[in-house]
Formats: C-alpha cells, sequence, structure tokens
C-alpha cells in the first residue's frame, strides 16, 4: 500500500440545514484517496478491502473523470451517430471501483456513536472498516448513510469503500437504440451520459460523525398556514431526566417562541408566532426550529409555507401562484455532475430568475441539498421526481422496492425545504397505473408538505391525456381535449394572437401544467467549444464545425445560430403568452431555457449548456413576456392591409400582487422610433391572475407603403412592458413588368434568358425536389428524431435591395409564415448563385440552401424562388408585397447579379437534389 498520513482536523460543527448536536465533532475525510479500479470484479474474492491498495491516488470529493482516469476516448470529430449524440467523455470507467483511506479516531470518541456519510454516489457503496464488511448502501438522490455503532474505538483505522456505478436497476430507464454505444443508450438523467455522466467517485461530503447515544432523528416541520399553527415531528428516545426543549428562531439567532415537549411525545404543535412570516417568491423568508436537551440538540431550517391545490388552481399560502419554469436535466459540461456547494446553484438560479423564471422541474432526478438551500434562499420553486424514466414501472419487484425506497429517502431528507412544493414519480412512465396511483396516496399520507403526481406526461393513453385519480396537479403536452402546447400548432395554423388554450383545459379537475414547451434547436454556437475545459470534450461541436469548413459555410455559422436563435425566441414568446392568457392554468415547463448537450446534440436554448447567453436575447428582453407580471395583447394576425380593421384587447396576467388604480399606456411605433398611435386605459385594478378586456386598440390600417411597425404595452410607474410585431401592406402594388418576365417554366425561362431578358422564374414548389417548406425550426435534435423536414428558420440581408419594397428583419419573424409554408428548400451546394432568402440547413446536413437566389444564366440575369409568388395573391399579402419588391430590384440598376449557371443546373424537378440530400444521412436507424 502507498500509505499517506493525513493531518486530520476535528471540528465542532452545529449544522442549521439537517439535524444535529451541539456535542457532535466530525472528521473531514476529503483529499486524498487511495483508488484502484475492479474491472473484472475481483476485488471482492480477492478480500482488496483488507489489504493495503496498491492503486494511485485521487482527490474526494470528485470521479475518476476528474483525475483522467478510465477508458481514454481516442474517438475524431466526424459526422456519426457515435459523435453526434451528445458531449463525449474524456475518459470513462463503468464497474466497481475501490477506495482507502487512513484515518486517526480521536480519543472523546470512545463509547459515541459513529457515522459515516457519503454525499451522492451512483450508485452502490459498501463501506469496510479495517477490512470488516460494516454495510452496504444504494441511492441516486440522497447522501449514503452508514451506521457504525461504538465499533470505531479510537485510534488509526483503515477505512475503504468500494463504489459501484453499474447499471444495477437497467428498469427505471428508457433506452434509445439511435446511439451504437450500449453505454450511451440511457436516458433518465439520473444515470445517464447524455447530461449528467456515469461518474464513479463521491462528489459531496465525506464524513466521520460521532455523537451521544441518545439522539434527536428525523425532525420534520410542518407549516399549516389555513389554521396557523406550525408543526414539529420527530424520533427521540432518552433515559435522561432532561427536558426536551423547543425554539423557533431567526436566522440570526434571536429566539421568537420556546417551550418544552411534552415528556414522550415525539411531536409538539404550536400557534405561528406573529414575527414569523409568509414564504413565497417574494419573500422568502426562513427561520431554524431547534430542538435541545442539556447534552443533545436537533435543528432545521424551514419556511413558513403551504402549497395547496383548490380545485383546478395551484395555491401557496392561500394565494394563486403561476408556475414559469424550466427543466433542470443534470447538465453541468465542466464536471459532468451538479454542484454540491451553494454558491454553484444560487449563481445558477439568479440566472433562471433575471430571466423571469421562478421554478425548476428536475427531470428523472433529484438535486443535492445545496440546491435546495440556495432556493431556500432565492425564493425559488421545485418539482422534484424519482430517479426514474421508465416504459415498465411495476413490472419489477426489486426495481420497484428501490424506487419506494428512494421516494421515502428523499421525503425524508429533503421534505422540509420549503422550495420543495411538488413530487412526481417520474418522467413520461408506463406500466401500472394503478400502482403509480396507489405509489401517490401513500406518498401523500406520508408527507402532505407537497403535492404529487403519478407522472409528468406518458405516452401511454389515456395516461397521458388525462389526470389520475391521485394526481394533485397535472403536466402533460395535450389533454383529451387538444393540445396545450405550440408545437403541436405553430406550424400547423396561420399565426393569431387571440388564442389560448382555455378549449383543451378548462376542463381539467386539478391545476394544470404545459410539458415540456418550446424544444425549438438553435444552431450550434462554434464558439462555444472553446469553453469545454472540463472533463467533456465538444466532439460533436468540432464535427460540425468540420463540416461548415468543408461547405465553405463556416463564416455563416454566427448568423445561423443567432438567426435561428431569434426564430426560437420569438416561437418561446408566443408559447409562454399563450400559457399567461389561458385562466385555466397553472404553469408551464420550458425545454428549455438552456441547451441540452445529449439526445442527439439538443441544442434548444436561447443560453448555451453554461447558462450563457448566445446574445439572442437579454434577460430583461425576455422578462417582458416572462415575469410575475407581464402585459398582453389579443389580436388576430400578424399582417394587415390598408383599409382594414386592426382590432385588440388588452389584459394583464398578474401573479404578483393585487393593485389598485393603475394606468396601462400603449403606442405603436414605425421603423424609425416615431409613434404613429398611443392611447392610455386608467382607473384598472389588477387582481391576482388573469385580468382580460382592460380596455381596447382599434384603428384602420392606412397603409401606403410596406411597413413593420411596433405595439407597445406598459404599466406606468413600473418596468412591466410588452411589445408585438405588426406588419402593414398596400393592396396595390406592382405585379408585373414589361422588362421582367415571370414564369412558372423551365423551358421558358431558357428561352428568355437566351434572349437576354430578365426573368423571375417561379415554378410550382409542389413539384420541385427539395426540403419541404416548414417555419417552426428542427424539434428537438435532426439526429435524435431524422424524420423531420430539418430546417433551421431564414437568413436574409436585410438592406438588400431586393427587400427595399418588402420590411424584413435578416430573420424569420411572423409574416414569413404563409411564405415558408408555401414554399421548398433548394439544394444549391454546386450552383454559382446568390442566395436573397437562405435557409439555413439543419447542422447534420449543412447544405447551402436557399428559396429564392438570383444568378446570370444563358444571355440574361435571373431571380429563381421556390416561394409561391403566383397563387391566391389577392388572399396572400405577404406574397403579393414580396414578388413586387422582387420585380423592382430586377427593374433597378442595381440588379446585376455576380453569378453564372447554366439552366440544367436548375432543373430541380429531376431527382438529382433528393439524392444529393439523402447522401449525408448519417443516421443508423
Amino acid at each position: 500500500m502507498k500509505a499517506v498520513l493525513y493531518y486530520l482536523v476535528v471540528v465542532m460543527v452545529v449544522m442549521t440545514t439537517g439535524c444535529s448536536k451541539s456535542s457532535v465533532k466530525e472528521i473531514d475525510l476529503a483529499g486524498d484517496w487511495t483508488v484502484k479500479l475492479d474491472s473484472i470484479n475481483s476485488g471482492l474474492d480477492e478480500g482488496w478491502a483488507g489489504k493495503n491498495l496498491d492503486g494511485v491516488t485521487i482527490q474526494l470529493p470528485g470521479t475518476l473523470d476528474d483525475a483522467g482516469l478510465g477508458t481514454t476516448n481516442t474517438q475524431v470529430p466526424v459526422m456519426d451517430n457515435s459523435v453526434m449524440w451528445g458531449l463525449t467523455r474524456k475518459h470513462q470507467y463503468i464497474g466497481k471501483a475501490w477506495y482507502q483511506k487512513e484515518v486517526n479516531v480521536p480519543a472523546n470518541w470512545e463509547g459515541k456513536s459513529i457515522h459515516l456519510e457519503l454525499e451522492r454516489v451512483i450508485w452502490q457503496s459498501r463501506l469496510f472498516i479495517d477490512g470488516k464488511l460494516i454495510g452496504k448502501n444504494e441511492s441516486l438522490t440522497t447522501p449514503h448513510r452508514f451506521d457504525l455503532g461504538s465499533s470505531l474505538t479510537p485510534g488509526k483505522h483503515t477505512v475503504t469503500i468500494l463504489i459501484d456505478n453499474s447499471d444495477i436497476y437497467p428498469l427505471i430507464n428508457v433506452t434509445s437504440d439511435k446511439y451504437p454505444d450500449p453505454v450511451n443508450q440511457e436516458l433518465a438523467h439520473s444515470y445517464t451520459n447524455h447530461t449528467q455522466i456515469k461518474w464513479n467517485g463521491i462528489i459531496g461530503n465525506i464524513k466521520l460523525s460521532a455523537s451521544e447515544p441518545d439522539e434527536i432523528k428525523d425532525l420534520q416541520v410542518y407549516s399549516n398556514v389555513a389554521e396557523g399553527t406550525i408543526q414539529a415531528v420527530f424520533s427521540f428516545h432518552s433515559n435522561s431526566e432532561n427536558d426536551l426543549k423547543y425554539q423557533i428562531l431567526t436566522t440570526s439567532g434571536d429566539a421568537l417562541a420556546e417551550g418544552i415537549v411534552e415528556n414522550g411525545k415525539d411531536e409538539v404543535t404550536i400557534p405561528k408566532p406573529d414575527e414569523v412570516k409568509l414564504w413565497d417568491e417574494f419573500n422568502p423568508n426562513l427561520y431554524e426550529f431547534r430542538l435541545f436537551t442539556k447534552d443533545v440538540r436537533a435543528s432545521v431550517k424551514f419556511g413558513y409555507s403551504q402549497i395547496q391545490k383548490d380545485g383546478n388552481v395551484l395555491t401557496l399560502n392561500g394565494k394563486r401562484i403561476f408556475l414559469r419554469g424550466n427543466l433542470e436535466c443534470v447538465i453541468f459540461p465542466l464536471t459532468g455532475h451538479p454542484p454540491m456547494h451553494k454558491d454553484g446553484w444560487a449563481k445558477l438560479l439568479a440566472q433562471a430568475k433575471a430571466y423571469g423564471l421562478n421554478h425548476l422541474r428536475f427531470h428523472s432526478w433529484c438535486p443535492p441539498a445545496a440546491a435546495f438551500e440556495a432556493a431556500d434562499e432565492a425564493g425559488f420553486y421545485f418539482q422534484v421526481e424519482l430517479p426514474h424514466w421508465s416504459l415498465h414501472f411495476g413490472e419489477d419487484e426489486k426495481t420497484t422496492r428501490f424506487l419506494l425506497n428512494e421516494a421515502d429517502r428523499i421525503l425524508s431528507e429533503y421534505g422540509n425545504h420549503p422550495s420543495f412544493i411538488l413530487m412526481s414519480l417520474g418522467n413520461e412512465l408506463q406500466g401500472d397505473a394503478d400502482l403509480m396511483n396507489s405509489t401517490v396516496a401513500e406518498l401523500r399520507a406520508k408527507d402532505n408538505r407537497h403535492l404529487y403526481m403519478t407522472t409528468t406526461y406518458s405516452f401511454q393513453y389515456p395516461l397521458g391525456t388525462i389526470a389520475q385519480p391521485e394526481d394533485d396537479y397535472f403536466v402533460t403536452q395535450k389533454t383529451d381535449k387538444g393540445w396545450i402546447r405550440g408545437q403541436g400548432i405553430f406550424n400547423a395554423q396561420p399565426p393569431n394572437f387571440n388564442e389560448d388554450y382555455t378549449a383543451a383545459s378548462e376542463h381539467v379537475p386539478v391545476p394544470l401544467i404545459s410539458h415540456e414547451i418550446g424544444q425549438y434547436s438553435v444552431y450550434p454556437d462554434m464558439s462555444e467549444i472553446e469553453k469545454y475545459t472540463g472533463v467533456l470534450k465538444p466532439l460533436n461541436f468540432m464535427a460540425v464545425r468540420n463540416e461548415l469548413e468543408k461547405n465553405g459555410l463556416l463564416d455563416l455559422a454566427p448568423e445561423f445560430t443567432y438567426a435561428s436563435g431569434k426564430l426560437a425566441a420569438m416561437l418561446y414568446k408566443e408559447e409562454i403568452e399563450r400559457a399567461l392568457k389561458t385562466p385555466a392554468f397553472d404553469g408551464f415547463q420550458l425545454l428549455q431555457l438552456q441547451d441540452f448537450p445529449g439526445q442527439g446534440t439538443a441544442l434548444v436554448g436561447l443560453l448555451n449548456a453554461f447558462w450563457e447567453s448566445k446574445g439572442v436575447i437579454s434577460a430583461e428582453e425576455f422578462r417582458q413576456f416572462n415575469s410575475e407580471l407581464v402585459p398582453l395583447l389579443r389580436f388576430e394576425k400578424a399582417v394587415y392591409e390598408d383599409g382594414e380593421m386592426f382590432n385588440a384587447s388588452l389584459e394583464v396576467a398578474n401573479f404578483y400582487k393585487d393593485m389598485q388604480d393603475q394606468t396601462l399606456d400603449w403606442t405603436i411605433t414605425n421603423k424609425a422610433g416615431e409613434k404613429v398611435l398611443e392611447g392610455t386605459e386608467n382607473n384598472i385594478n389588477l387582481t391576482l391572475g388573469n385580468n382580460p378586456d382592460l380596455g381596447s386598440i382599434a384603428f384602420k390600417v392606412s397603409a401606403a407603403k410596406a411597413e413593420k411597425l411596433l405595439i407597445s404595452v406598459a404599466l406606468r410607474g413600473s418596468d412591466y412592458q410588452n411589445s408585438w410585431p405588426l406588419w402593414v401592406y398596400p393592396k396595390k402594388v406592382i405585379l408585373s413588368s414589361d422588362n421582367v418576365v415571370i414564369t412558372s417554366s423551365f423551358a421558358e425561362a431558357k428561352q428568355e434568358l437566351d434572349k437576354g431578358r430578365t426573368v423571375l422564374l417561379n415554378p410550382d414548389y409542389k413539384k420541385l425536389k427539395g426540403i419541404d417548406g416548414r417555419f417552426v425550426p428542427v424539434f428537438w435534435s435532426p439526429v435524435h428524431f431524422p424524420n423531420q423536414p430539418s430546417t433551421m428558420g431564414l437568413l436574409m440581408d436585410e438592406n438588400h435591395a431586393a427587400f427595399n419594397d418588402f420590411p424584413t428583419s435578416g430573420y424569420t419573424e411572423w409574416q414569413w409564415w404563409d411564405l415558408c409554408i408555401h414554399s421548398k428548400s433548394m439544394i444549391i451546394d454546386s450552383l454559382n448563385v446568390t442566395p436573397i432568402v437562405r435557409v439555413i440547413d439543419n447542422f447534420v446536413t449543412n447544405h447551402h440552401l436557399a428559396n429564392v437566389f438570383e444568378t446570370k444564366a444563358g444571355n440574361g440575369k435571373l431571380i429563381f424562388s421556390s416561394i409561391d409568388l403566383i397563387n391566391n395573391l389577392s388572399e396572400r399579402p405577404v406574397a403579393r408585397q414580396l414578388r413586387s419588391s422582387l420585380l423592382q430590384y430586377m427593374e433597378s440598376d442595381t440588379f446585376n447579379p455576380s453569378g453564372s449557371v447554366n439552366m440544367d443546373e436548375l432543373d430541380f424537378t429531376d431527382e438529382t437534389q433528393q439524392k444529393q440530400f439523402e447522401a449525408t444521412d448519417i443516421y443508423t436507424e
């Protein structure tokens, strides 16, 4: 053995977030340990626990990945599913690993009760003291604790810990064979390589503690806001005649209440002291409940709060709340595991709050104590889940027992935290629905401080569409009456800002939260590559970068990220506003504000995986439509014609506080920022919840020219404001020209170009071999879901002369909906043409795509459009206006395309385009 002597500091610790005793002494075992890998499972048979391990030195807390131990990854960044599945572990080890350390137990621990705590292990541990097995523990969510009794005598001892991060209960996990390596097929975030990694080690506290034989255990504090009481329940068995006392203290130590617990009782209920204030997102007031005798003490922090359902309304402390949520899937790409200190979580929650969020859903996992502590102090709400994403719930008795025990451990370990308001059995579960319901009933009976749910959505009918009998709340993407998220709507229906989800939600008998809204893919940010300085390597990003460089697109990568991100942000805005407009709604859970690095590189965030801005939308802009109070506007559509009436209704979603005698100001401005119209609504009383019909905006559209307007609504005297774009178009525009031939025929176009004419070629897009036009970007990931029209929005030069009479930004906005739907995207990889409207291809195929481009052909000049600019123009004002603007450009002296093609190259009606597209298919299905 490579023996190492350690200077162990014995410290007196008074714990404030868990049970503690004033006489408790702790030995912190953080530091150097010896580790030996046991890849062939021989260590138990060969008695390694009783030997000095001939391993290497590692730092704990930490992981084998941190130490660079395990199999070194030698992959290279190629466009293949073995790379594009997610971020790559630099080193990987799955199996048993032995950790050993010599400790010196002080003399004053003689006769004490001694415990060892290992905080956060994946997912089984065995403890040996001087070669003797003390016990085995397993949990993916709570500390592994070992009771050594009084057997650990003063002096030197060898502590040996065997940790096994193998897949012990496979049925907790859904798997996907989209990914070639079996080790990367599990998707539940408690045990996966897709977000956190399947690390081996100990990442939190590692400590020995000694206590008196008389011990106060499992102190749990219950707030009953309705009755104005505080109850403490605990376990305490003592032969001492000393009174057991209680105190309620402020966080600064001032006593607000104190008294004596009746002898022999294991609970005490007292009236709430007047000084104890409610805990919520606006007032995160925390207190300490302390039990103590002359010899022992236990204390916990708590917040005086009570989550409830009032029919189908979610309330906290008797007041309605609305959850503005985001998923948290253990995405920490430098370490591959969650932070174990409060500061790390406080930083994350501060960023979440800056973007207007007040809620995190922990998808198929439960965070460590540090996360709850940070949330308690920040006033942030959590939904935790069992470490479970299974299609076979209840099928295996051992797995079921593990999960039920895990639920009990979670409630005992984290139940005192006021941030812990919701609990689900897992993500998208399938299996025994009766068992799910009975399990929820049992958990509620054990601990009524939280609301419970059987499964966070399910693809098992009718489990996912109808609230179960025991559900306290319901999270779904669609009810039995229809969609309650935009993914099923925005591509199928023209933009409409009158809509909400009432028709599909008002019948639901419990509080309703929409499931995983968004999932709009944003193009990879190449500048992110250098940020990966930890245990994970971004081979997937590097592969995309290599492909872009090979295809001559690398210079456009920043614009791809920005333009696709702006489209995603716009769609998120409408998603959130529809939820806020729905009276029978209690929240949403985004998937998600930050990128998801796995499951096919699902870059669905407006922030990167480090919770840093991509420069797409600021926190201040996002909060305009995602905060505790949001001004809203209902109006019919995004595009209006000259002479039409614009009618809008003002409302406010108010989940802040009742506000009397308020004023709403609205303005309409043009591109130059000049006011076109303005108005005021006075004497408005804003109650908690939805406040519809607060006033109206009505005017007759006057559009001598095409113009983009901005409607803004603000609550006077506050920072609460919101805005929406509006496009207005004249009815009479230039649609033909003596100088431009407009045709849908390739043959006619060739003939006229040979004559030296200028041609607008607009063939029937339905007959072209290209990629189907689509308004919304890639759903989730083009790797995970390959069978979808995989484009990611438009990219234009808004200052191009072709848009002189067609106001547009450089990215997709609502006015492009009709044009995108009635189009095909053409592959122009080998063509010497200049895109006017470039289509951003997905990051797997990375083609040059366009649906409007210019070039020289024959003896003439050409604009090719695979957007329909011919049919039904009287009913399609945007197409009419784009056609007019293109014609005016083609008649001008500035129309002088630089490229040149042979007309045969433009015959997109043959199979060439489709074959070219299919040739780059990386999918292994």
